[in-house]
């Protein structure tokens, strides 16, 4: 397992993000799917040349007990969803996550459109958020998001599992959150102001020297350092989303980490607070409305899956799995259907 999934590709102007759970008897035919994912990329792929068309396919840790046996990633758990004095940072349901980047939408939808093809009868797709490249990989709020990741080596060592772990070396971990923002309270802030919620300078980028960023600006709040002093980074691919009649606007959050430990800490930070500060400004203008941990194996893992526990080794008749049609004749079938992807919208299972 030696592979790692297309994780620190570029930012891309566009990306679909589908999360899913999978239903009751419908395990078999997901496992079937995991298997077949590059293959579906390579074939819209090659009909949309340089696209960069990439996805990286993440499991759940109640999926992925009800999907393998054997071991099992070390840290791979649910997210715990954080009650702070102010703000929440709910927990909601998912199985798999299925992150798709390409240059433009159309390529990204096609791909996703042909996953949940695949899906249909055997998961369900409960978020579906469809991101864009703002001005300057600005976010909706103003400010560039991502400055602070790290790059080249020092971002392999921030994302991939490595020695800990061996059996899930080139794996990582990720957690996705949906935030909406008030953007007409947010807007109504002097540029001085939002500059001290970000703890950047919003036109040039520059971090805010240490006696003029307070405790409280989310730059302070997600800088991690360890008791030798030694600070530690995750990868954000964050995109905005949103649909203007209805202003649900806001950042889809994607954060990939080596562990888990450091994105959680970060979070934690956020919304229970420091000693210095109460929670992270932001959050003030930042609502979280899902939070959902996913463990992303390395491209290889998916080549050999795992033996499957006894009760799906033979696939439940009750779920089909669909044969795969040419993607332009599922589109056709799927349009105005169940099977139609909306932007920027949530269901929740009833499993």
């Amino acid at each position: 397992m030696g592979e790692p999934q297309s994780i620190l590709v570029p930012l891309t102007p566009a990306a679909v993000f589908l999360v899913a759970t999978i239903d009751e008897g419908g395990e078999a035919a997901v496992r079937t799917l995991l298997t077949e994912v590059n293959d579906l990329r390579k074939s819209v792929g090659f009909r949309t040349p340089g696209q960069d068309l990439s996805c990286v396919t993440s499991i759940g840790s109640v999926a992925w007990d009800r999907l393998f046996t054997g071991p099992k990633p070390a840290e791979l758990h649910e997210f715990p969803g954080y009650n702070g004095p102010v703000h929440t940072a709910p927990a909601t349901p998912g199985d798999l996550l299925f992150h798709i980047r390409a240059e433009n939408m159309g390529t990204c939808y096609e791909l996703a459109m042909a996953i949940a093809t695949r899906l249909r009868g055997a998961a369900t797709v409960v978020d579906e958020t469809h991101g864009f490249r703002y001005f300057e990989q600005r976010d909706l709020l103003g400010f560039v998001d991502g400055t602070a990741n790290p790059e080249g080596a020092a971002a392999e060592a921030s994302v991939f599992v490595g020695d800990k772990d061996p059996d899930f070396a080139f794996g990582s971990y990720v957690i996705v959150q949906k935030y909406l923002h008030p953007l007409d309270r947010w807007n109504a802030l002097p540029i001085e102001e939002q500059e001290r919620v970000i703890g950047r300078t919003k036109l040039s980028d520059y971090e805010l020297p240490d006696d003029v960023k307070p405790p409280s600006s989310h730059v302070v709040m997600n800088t991690i350092t360890d008791e030798n002093g030694v600070e530690h980074d995750i990868v954000r691919a964050n995109m905005p989303f949103g649909t203007i009649g209805d202003q649900q606007l806001g950042t889809y959050y994607i954060a990939y980490s080596a562990t888990p430990t450091v994105t959680e800490k970060m979070l934690e930070r956020m919304f229970l607070g420091t000693d210095q500060a109460a929670y992270d400004r932001i959050l003030d203008f930042s609502t979280a409305l899902t939070g959902t941990l996913f463990f992303t194996p390395s491209a290889d893992f998916f080549d050999a899956l795992p033996a499957a526990p006894a009760v799906v080794a033979t696939e439940n008749p009750d779920v089909p799995v669909p044969d795969f049609e040419p993607v332009i004749e599922a589109n056709a079938a799927a349009s105005g259907s169940d099977g139609s992807l909306a932007i920027g919208t949530m269901k929740r299972s009833t499993r």
